[in-house]
């Protein structure tokens, strides 16, 4: 996959806002990596703030319906880890201020 397809699959999923948060998925530091295969089927793996999420269900479904707006994207697949952990280092500069986290 070339990066300007990256970059785009990338900017796709800064459209999943996470609900209790109110921020990006991306900013939030929680999408590890997105790939895509011959077939076009998209995978990303990302994680959640915390087990047991509520709204994980709700995410993985408006990253499943960001994704199809891609027109080299056929299929998503979401792949929820939970290693390495996510922490608040994850997170770009941009969602530590909106959230009023120190640097």
């Amino acid at each position: 996959m070339d990066q300007a397809l990256e970059e785009n699959l990338m900017g796709a999923l800064e459209n999943v806002i996470d609900p209790e948060l109110g921020i990006d998925i991306v900013n939030l530091g929680l999408v590890y990596g997105v790939d895509l295969d011959d077939e076009g089927i998209a995978t990303v793996t990302m994680t959640l703030t915390a087990m047991g999420c509520p709204l994980a269900g709700h995410i993985e479904q408006d990253v499943k319906r960001v994704m199809e707006d891609i027109p080299e994207v056929k299929d998503t697949n979401v792949n929820i880890v939970w290693s390495p952990p996510w922490s608040k280092d994850r997170m770009s500069r941009y969602a530590k201020i909106a959230l009023g986290i120190p640097d």
